[in-house]
């Protein structure tokens, strides 16, 4: 069975994972540990631990548990002081954070819990802040600050020295395929590739390095990005020529929807730009992978695995 490590945070990386787990892979997650807004907040600083918001709703998209299950875990306690806006997986993954010590220990028995078909891994466990340095050098401190700053954002580090999982190192050695996930690229993506010790396992790799586009740009993050504007900040962190494929969306969006995005939420859709990435050796995989649930637009899960799965099949 062909192997995969896919890196990313919260909702873009959950929203991939629901199609991928269907097809016949051995599917490693690796999730950032540095949000810091709502719930997840509270219990860092309650308990000293890791974030534990978007390893849990990761956890989650891969569950094979039925629907009563998966709504009780989503629960949020919103008319209690005490348990304020806690959610019931991110209050059960501290409780076993405290229990065991470590992800490395509390993971398995979540994945029990809740049927997990594949392996979740945090790309660290330590308890650390994501700083961003924006174009005038002052720092930014904490996930939900950078994403709130309107100031254009140069770096991002973190705010001491920390070690990589080392089951990550592993995984990325043995991985036929290395994937960035679409989502937040200052705040999902990059927390993951600014530790040495990750970057040169995957600089070292022989396997092919995939991006999945995002849809829409970021407001404050990614104005005015085309394709290939992602995948030179990505290659700025990992070295030159590091991602050498993408997959994304050349289907255009219906305008009603667009106008949408674009005046309620300053997103744009991010524009195909296939001359600039063919002069960066980066191969074009496009299709139409996006679908519309409840007005707003999400990657096609399906159509996007599928796509995945048939880059690993073009090797047999």
């Amino acid at each position: 069975m062909k192997k995969i490590v896919i890196f990313g945070g919260g909702s873009g990386l959950s929203q991939l994972l629901k199609g991928l787990k269907l097809f016949p892979l051995e599917i490693t997650a690796v999730v950032s540990v540095s949000d810091n807004g709502g719930s997840t907040l509270r219990l860092r600083k309650d308990f000293n631990i890791p974030a534990v918001g978007d390893i849990s709703k990761v956890m989650l998209a891969m569950s094979n548990a039925d629907q009563d299950i998966i709504n009780l875990m989503n629960y949020r306690f919103k008319q209690s002081k005490s348990l304020g806006n806690h959610s019931v997986k991110n209050l059960l993954l501290a409780a076993l954070l405290e229990q065991k010590g470590d992800f490395a220990s509390a993971i398995p028995v979540f994945s029990k819990l809740i049927g997990l078909n594949g392996k979740i891994l945090p790309i660290t466990e330590d308890n650390a802040e994501l700083v961003g340095l924006t174009e005038e050098n002052k720092e930014i401190y904490g996930e939900t600050n950078i994403t709130k700053t309107k100031k254009k954002i140069k770096k991002i580090k973190y705010n001491h020295p920390v070690e990589a999982n080392p089951d990550v190192i592993k995984a990325i050695e043995e991985s036929d395929l290395i994937i960035f996930s679409s989502g937040s690229l200052l705040t999902s993506i990059l927390p993951n590739i600014i530790i040495d010790k990750v970057v040169k396992a995957i600089k070292k790799s022989s396997a092919p390095k995939l991006y999945i586009c995002n849809l829409v740009t970021q407001p404050g993050e990614t104005d005015n990005y085309k394709v290939s504007d992602h995948i030179k900040i990505l290659n700025d962190y990992l070295g030159p020529h590091t991602i050498n494929m993408v997959l994304a969306n050349d289907f255009p969006i219906p305008e009603k929807l667009a106008n949408k995005y674009s005046t309620k939420e300053q997103k744009d859709p991010v524009l195909l730009d296939e001359e600039n990435l063919k002069k960066m050796q980066v191969r074009v995989i496009k299709d139409k992978i996006y679908t519309i649930e409840d007005n707003y637009l999400r990657h096609d899960t399906l159509k996007t695995a599928y796509l995945v799965f048939s880059i690993l099949m073009e090797k047999e």
